[in-house]
């Protein structure tokens, strides 16, 4: 079917003349089909959200329905590719059209011509349904892409099943449902990106994300299927934590956003993700990592979908049973183009001209995350975590996108720029910052690390909250008129911030501190603590000299000791 264009604004086009168009089908506008989106319908009018620049469109010109969704195709080769926010593969755009995206292009999401090496798991007769796996392709070394029957198929028996090297366009299994229609797979399918993909149940989160950064593992644990957020001011090092999370976190496969962010901390990500090394398997991070880049000079409209594109790849992932972590770097972005769209649809402005809707758009999408049985006949635990980065104008947290995230996810990073300036990173304030999951947490921490933990990580927090109101207290009488104890406090307070707190990211040891390596750190500079507070109360020595240079060196050394040589620590600890 098709239309014509009555009028233009900016990425908005406003047509008419398709009376069978729905919300959400996918049109191609004007001469050179530029891909768009009906986002609104009045009367015998629909408003179209166009994906790339809207220049010489006119009044009159055509468009043209697809009858389909925004969807995403979901198979092998999503691995290591890097799309834009609407899933057009950046490489191929590139062979076809230069450095710049040109206008009208399209490239098919996955490689087409590519051979994989199908090996089935299923066979002849079994009976299968929606989410079952019935095969896999070795998609990279360290990721196995299991083929899963679509949602939507109901119970079906299988009557035919192939194996050897197939493309993505080849039909490699055949189904007979019970009404005996018979239905052929392909090694992918393709699902609609606003609509969540289905499970059988949520699960609680009871098992942490190990990030391998000591002050979110230790004080403030996301667990996985949960939620968390990084607001913070430019400048406090939102992009670098989450690439730091994207690199080391033990999440199976990692989806990173970048939307609206500037294109040389995407540059950043595409340079160095096929240069860092996986510390569990060895091989590049980019094995098993999805990219979607939508840098700040790329098409507004084409954002707001950008988000939606990557959790529905790790929806994808997770429905194959494996731990997902979603990086959406930033929120804020989004959200401005949500404002956008809204301004073009001539929309009641709500707080600071965003749209009413936003905080329920917002939880929309964080609710997307969990930790989830799968749909098929033989379920599957997977987890899908989302980590989204806030850029609050000059930092202010009572912005409407902070606010609003704030009300739906449970983890807290309070990123401050003073202590970026310090030199401390990450610069998570310990003080303001909050995590909700670790009641759930405690018993994971206590089977697997140790089970005095969770009282070394309280006792240890009450030490960090006793230092601020000391600080106040020596900035109005001096340090000297200080008791032995509180003295000890500010001196263990201090190991904590700049010995466990602070860590390196560029660092070869420090970048990453596995949870045994966090949890012997831990243990090493409270059981001083515990040791020193018994000889302070007995009146034996004053802190200066218990807690001796040599001590205090051995202390801050402890972060540069290799994870093969973490049996050191244990060492130190038993010398105490």
């Amino acid at each position: 079917m098709k239309g014509r264009i009555v009028k233009v604004s900016g990425p908005l086009v406003v047509g008419t003349g398709i009376p069978e168009i729905k919300m959400y089908d996918v049109v191609r506008v004007g001469k050179e089909k530029l891909i768009g989106e009906v986002i609104r319908l009045y009367e015998d009018k629909f408003f179209v959200q166009v994906y790339e620049p809207t220049t010489g469109l006119s009044v009159g010109d055509e468009i043209e329905t697809t009858g389909e969704p925004l969807c995403v195709e979901l198979g092998p080769g999503l691995i290591t590719t890097i799309y834009d926010g609407i899933q057009r593969p950046l490489k191929t755009i590139e062979s076809i059209s230069g450095f710049f995206i040109s206008r009208g292009v399209s490239a098919v999401a996955l490689d087409r011509g590519k051979l994989w090496d199908f090996v089935p798991t299923k066979k002849v007769n079994d009976k299968v349904a929606g989410g079952d796996i019935i095969g896999y392709v070795q998609e990279t070394p360290i990721a196995k892409h299991y083929i899963l029957i679509p949602p939507d198929v109901g119970e079906s028996e299988i009557i035919e099943i192939k194996t050897g090297k197939f493309t993505v366009e080849d039909v490699i299994c055949k189904l007979k449902t019970k009404n005996g229609v018979v239905r052929e797979l392909k090694m992918y399918h393709k699902w609609p990106v606003r609509k969540p993909r289905p499970y059988k149940e949520k699960l609680p989160p009871n098992e942490p994300l190990f990030t391998g950064q000591r002050v979110i593992d230790t004080f403030f644990p996301v667990s996985k299927g949960g939620t968390s957020c990084v607001p913070g001011p430019f400048g406090s090092g939102k992009t670098v934590l989450q690439h730091q999370l994207a690199k080391w976190s033990d999440a199976d496969i990692i989806v990173y956003i970048g939307c609206g962010e500037r294109g040389n901390e995407m540059t950043d990500v595409l340079t160095e993700f096929p240069e860092l090394k996986d510390p569990k398997s060895g091989y590049p991070l980019l094995y098993r990592t999805v990219l979607i880049a939508n840098t700040s000079n790329m098409p507004v409209a084409a954002r707001e979908a950008s988000v939606y594109t990557g959790i529905t790849i790790a929806e994808y992932f997770r429905d194959m049973g494996y731990s997902v972590a979603v990086m959406a770097d930033s929120t804020s972005r989004w959200a401005e183009a949500l404002r956008e769209i809204s301004g073009r649809l001539e929309e009641m402005p709500g707080e600071e001209g965003y749209p009413a809707y936003l905080p329920k758009k917002v939880a929309e999408f964080y609710e997307r995350a969990g930790k989830i049985k799968t749909l098929g006949l033989q379920e599957r635990i997977g987890s899908l975590t989302i980590t989204g980065a806030v850029s609050p104008p000059g930092g202010d947290l009572s912005d409407p996108v902070v606010q609003a995230t704030l009300k739906v996810v449970k983890v807290f990073w309070s990123l401050e720029d003073w202590l970026a300036y310090s030199r401390h990173f990450p610069a998570i304030n310990w003080l303001t910052s909050y995590s909700l999951y670790l009641s759930q947490l405690e018993d994971f921490y206590k089977t697997n690390l140790g089970e005095d933990f969770p009282q070394l990580r309280s006792e240890a927090m009450t030490i960090l909250q006793r230092e601020s109101e000391l600080k106040e207290i020596v900035r109005l009488v001096g340090y000297e008129t200080l008791s032995e104890q509180d003295k000890l406090v500010l001196e263990i307070a201090r190991m904590l911030r700049e010995d466990f707190l602070y860590q390196s990211a560029f660092d070869p040891v420090d970048t990453y501190c596995s949870a045994k390596k966090q949890y012997l750190m831990l243990k090493a500079i409270m059981t001083l603590y515990y040791k020193t507070k018994q000889k302070v109360l007995a009146n034996e020595n004053t802190v200066k000299e218990l807690i001796t240079p040599e001590i205090k060196d051995k202390v801050s050394k402890l972060r540069f000791i290799p994870e093969t040589q973490i049996n050191q620590i244990e060492s130190f600890i038993a010398s105490l």
